[in-house]
């Protein structure tokens, strides 16, 4: 027990991250986290690898998450206005607020590959072998992810609209 709990303390704070973000508010994101931690120190003794934790619990944490947002979907509960989580400082964009409104346009997968690649700091090969996917597959979903963010973020700089979208004009050619 004492083992898991130095090993989950060196990645709780990148689990928290990514749930959250994955997640879109603070207190499921802990109840993810919670979940994934319990799950993974009742089979802590079937880990084979020390090496391979981190990548083990995340995989975990990820089905958790998926798990809970599948049955969002089924109830169709509204997302609460996402919070400020406790102790985080701010990103680039005004607020982290603004980060979880933005990852909002991305599918669920899209989501969850780039928060693991830019919040659990995963490669490429690591999100494929986790999600169980080719890695071709999630490098051209994590670049189509990035385009749409920064598509929305252009068109917002450029329009004002604050995240509106705009009706384009289609150019017959």
């Amino acid at each position: 027990m004492e083992h898991f709990m130095e090993l989950y303390q060196t990645v709780y704070a990148d689990l928290y991250r990514l749930a959250y973000y994955y997640m879109g508010n603070a207190q499921d994101a802990e109840d993810a986290v919670q979940d994934a931690a319990l799950a993974a120190c009742e089979h802590f003794d079937r880990l084979k690898k020390e090496a391979s934790f981190r990548p083990w619990i995340f995989r975990i944490l990820v089905n958790r998450c998926r798990t809970v947002l599948k049955k969002r979907k089924r109830q169709e509960i509204p997302m609460e206005e996402p919070q400020e989580p406790k102790g985080q400082r701010e990103t680039g964009l005004e607020s982290q607020a603004e980060v979880l409104e933005l990852l909002k346009i991305l599918s669920d997968e899209e989501r969850l590959i780039v928060t693991m690649s830019v919040f659990g700091g995963y490669k490429g090969e690591e999100i494929a072998r986790m999600l169980h996917r080719k890695h071709s597959t999630v490098r051209s979903r994590y670049r189509r992810a990035l385009k749409k963010l920064e598509q929305e973020l252009l068109g917002e700089q450029s329009t004002g609209t604050g995240g509106k979208k705009r009706k384009r004009k289609e150019v017959r050619r």
